[in-house]
């Protein structure tokens, strides 16, 4: 695709240099008489994004009080938060064909430096962000440190994590996908909300059971405004640049290209899934000058959102796109629910096919999909994977960091001589994550090994729970190290143990998942490369770099109170848990919890 032309006829993604924006809008541009205030909102807030050591890129949404035409607006960059020394200036336009959202890239910055930021039309202001340059190529910061969260279900329990995160000291945030769940009154959303979480409600809409699944572009941007318009969203966003990545949420769930997984029959939506990437495109800040994005290239793959960021010799980033390159899932629904006696078109084989899928089932059908690809299925897809392995062997930094939005910890659950027939035998828990593409996964931790990249640990969502864990190139305990693998909770998406426990309450599941405790107790007594898990969990994940080690704390949030109110940002920490890797080892040491 041509995305510079694209994105330059289109403006959907503009670029000054801070000096050049300077000299182009001199004080006089502001002479024509003001508005009156109240025109136009900046209902959700303001955003930067993709740092650099000489560039950051900045988002809003401007509207108008009423109408909607176009809204002429200004960036204003400067060196400090009373904007006394403005330091890049740029005139922009929100356009209705895009919801009024813009994306401005400023070059031209000073490496490792706090930048503030806002947005002007005509009387109005936006809300004031800040952003920090990313350190020089040739320098080695001292320490940087981030945070990273995931999975924020609008629906059930509440934010408070994210007043939590604003309340740090990061350089940076990762988003790890499920930014927007695109389903609403579903089973697995059943579960009370805060109350500053209203009913969502779509301007389209599919049905889907008893709710309804978002489906045109309109109805995914109806999400993203009512996400972006929670303040603590907004707080995060204007207090530290963002680099973020989707998962399955933002399209559908457990996707795979351009395929929606809700029926066997793993219906194409292409349509849908164009709707759903515009509607991303719009609201994240990302460097669309480093990546791609066509609207109007045909098929479902006209966006590439993989790309790798340096923090100085310190640290290299590296953020995957899992799901719009990815193969079916080696165990087809619609044949293992032919093979089963399950509708094979309405029905839900989910259960065996993606969720407790039999070893020996999963060989199976990997080996039957591997002849009908000429390869083994794929998580990343061929040309990722390739960029994926030069970027990870030619990384000089101390430490490569993968932003990894589906767990690469192994979670297999022996029932062998513990279940009756026909469930005594080697289950893996979770196919929708690495362990259900077992060779793909072989090949990326056999190139790490066979290439001596040391210093790689994982930072994972999707998984609603926390877990630490050393992963090995065979899947194995008797293989080789290769990485660690911290998973954060979902800020406020129901945890992986309450969805094993409502459908394993009954039958030979039931007593695995009696307790929480329980539940931990029988993952990580099957999976001895775990040094910590709670499967119970929701919160967000940080991370402190030096030279010398890796520290990561989970910060784990309280329920709900009895009343259904969000607790009270006082109390609102459950409990943290700290964890080291020294640079040069793969162990994980528990540091401790508080």
């Amino acid at each position: 695709m041509d995305r510079r032309a694209f994105l330059r006829l289109t403006g959907f993604f503009t670029v000054s240099s801070a000096a050049a924006g300077l000299a182009a809008c001199s004080d006089d541009d502001n002479a024509t008489p003001a508005e009156p205030a109240g025109r136009y909102v900046f209902s959700e807030g303001v955003a930067s994004g993709d740092p650099r050591a000489t560039s950051l890129v900045f988002w809003t949404r401007a509207s108008r009080a009423t109408g909607t035409d176009d809204v002429a607006l200004r960036l204003e960059v400067a060196g400090d938060d009373k904007f006394g020394s403005i330091v890049a200036r740029a005139s922009l336009t929100a356009q209705s064909k895009y919801d009024f959202t813009v994306r401005h890239k400023v070059t031209g910055l000073v490496a490792g430096t706090r930048y503030w930021y806002r947005f002007v039309a005509g009387s109005d202001t936006s809300a004031v962000g800040r952003a920090r340059t990313a350190p020089a190529a040739d320098s080695s910061p001292a320490q940087l440190r981030f945070g990273w969260f995931t999975c924020q279900d609008w629906t059930v329990n509440h934010w408070q994590a994210m007043a939590l995160m604003a309340a740090e000291d990061f350089d940076f945030v990762v988003h790890l996908g499920d930014y927007i769940y695109e389903t609403i009154g579903q089973d697995f959303q059943a579960g009370a909300a805060e109350p500053a979480h209203t009913a969502l409600a779509f301007p389209d809409g599919t049905t889907l059971g008893s709710g309804k699944y978002a489906t045109t572009v309109a109805d995914y941007r109806s999400l993203y405004r009512r996400y972006r318009g929670d303040a603590r969203l907004q707080t995060v966003h204007a207090s530290f640049p963002a680099i973020v990545i989707w998962d399955d949420h933002e399209f559908t769930d457990d996707a795979w290209q351009d395929h929606q997984t809700y029926t066997n029959a793993n219906v194409e939506q292409l349509a849908r899934r164009r709707a759903a990437t515009q509607a991303w495109a719009e609201y994240m800040p990302v460097d669309w000058s480093d990546v791609a994005f066509d609207l109007d290239a045909a098929g479902f793959q006209n966006i590439r959102i993989y790309r790798s960021f340096e923090f100085g010799k310190l640290m290299t980033l590296v953020m995957t796109d899992e799901r719009l390159y990815r193969d079916d899932h080696p165990v087809n629904e619609a044949q293992y629910a032919a093979l089963t006696g399950a509708d094979p078109v309405d029905g839900n084989s989910s259960i065996g096919a993606r969720y407790f899928v039999p070893r020996t089932t999963l060989a199976a059908f990997e080996a039957n999909a591997t002849t009908a690809l000429g390869r083994a299925p794929q998580i990343l897809g061929p040309t990722q994977t390739q960029w994926w392995k030069d970027t990870m062997k030619s990384s000089a930094a101390t430490w490569k960091v993968w932003g990894n939005e589906v767990t690469l910890n192994r979670m297999w659950l022996d029932l062998t001589a513990s279940a009756p027939a026909p469930y005594n035998q080697v289950f893996v828990v979770n196919g929708d994550v690495w362990d259900g593409y077992p060779t793909h996964k072989a090949e990326l931790l056999g190139f790490l090994r066979d290439n001596a990249v040391k210093n790689v640990v994982a930072i994972t969502g999707d998984l609603h729970a926390f877990q630490a864990g050393v992963v090995r190139d065979d899947n194995t305990p008797a293989g080789t190290a290769v990485l660690c693998d911290f998973v954060s909770a979902g800020i406020s998406s129901g945890s992986m143990y309450s969805y094993f426990a409502a459908g394993g309450s009954s039958g030979p599941l039931a007593p695995l998942v009696a307790t929480p405790a329980t539940f931990d107790g029988v993952i990580r007594a099957n999976n001895p490369d775990f040094a910590y898990v709670d499967h119970d969990a929701q919160g967000y994940a940080s991370a402190t770099v030096t030279a010398d080690s890796f520290k990561v704390t989970f910060t784990k949030v309280a329920k709900l109170n009895a009343d259904g109110t969000a607790p009270a940002l006082a109390s609102a920490v459950a409990k943290t848990t700290s964890f080291t890797v020294t640079a040069g080892t793969t162990a994980i040491s528990v540091d401790g919890t508080d």
